[in-house]
């Protein structure tokens, strides 16, 4: 696959950035070069490579999920937030229905 300077101000145009024509005609060879790049990635016999997501095994960084009881930094003060809320239902901020 290659691109001519058509199909780079066309994606010029669709990215919205202002491109010039000698900018045009200096970006084609670099499309060009990045696809065939990319091509030659494609013919690159993969069987038998697990895919994964990072080169080194990353676990998530867990902390125990626990409501902090002080007023002061957070947690277990739903009344008085919803105090200052103009409607609150159930326990939670009342907002009128939205239907498009």
């Amino acid at each position: 696959m290659s691109v001519n300077t058509a199909d780079v101000a066309k994606i010029a145009s669709l990215a919205r950035i202002k491109v010039s024509e000698a900018q045009l005609e200096a970006m084609v060879p670099e499309l060009n070069g990045i696809l065939a790049w990319v091509e030659q990635l494609g013919q690159v016999d993969v069987t038998g490579v697990t895919p994964m997501t990072a080169v080194i095994p990353n676990t998530l960084r867990l902390r125990d999920d626990v409501v902090n009881a002080d007023p002061l930094t957070g947690g277990n003060i739903r009344d008085a937030v919803l105090a200052n809320a103009p409607v609150a239902e159930h326990g939670f901020f009342g907002v009128p229905k939205v239907i498009e």
